[in-house]
């Protein structure tokens, strides 16, 4: 992919205290890496709703999230991996309204809508890993 990784926390995640673990670091480190504050908060809400889709789908996951550099530009990567029962219609799961459980389904569309980058894999019954980015 070429980027290269300025910084990166790993959280492990499988309970509420560790959403909120996630949503504080995204800030920060949306901070140290430039972006001005509403983007830190839109930063924080993405690591936030990854973060919460693990607790509520999965047994356990991990959110990872980074400072990256590729090439002049610089941003943030987040990624959320759990070992879920996987999503059976992606295309379903990333549109307004759409929810297996029992929650509005805004949740996915929104981190597509809040960042640059966006790109799920899943495997039914192995578990998923959405990769988000955003670019100063």
């Amino acid at each position: 992919m070429g980027e290269i990784v300025l910084l990166e926390k790993r959280i492990k995640t499988y309970r509420e205290f560790h959403v909120k673990t996630a949503t504080i670091q995204a800030r920060k480190m949306a901070e140290t890496a430039g972006f001005n504050q509403t983007m830190q908060y839109q930063i924080a809400t993405v690591a936030s709703e990854l973060a919460t889709n693990i607790c509520r789908y999965s047994k356990e996951g991990c959110i990872i999230i980074k400072i990256i550099e590729k090439g002049e530009k610089k941003g943030m990567e987040i990624i959320a991996e759990d070992i879920g029962p996987g999503i059976e219609d992606i295309e379903k799961a990333i549109q307004d309204g759409f929810s297996t459980g029992k929650s509005l389904g805004i949740g996915l569309p929104a981190v597509k809508r809040l960042m640059d980058e966006f790109h799920i894999e899943t495997k039914i019954g192995k578990g998923t890993k959405i990769t988000v980015r955003k670019w100063l």
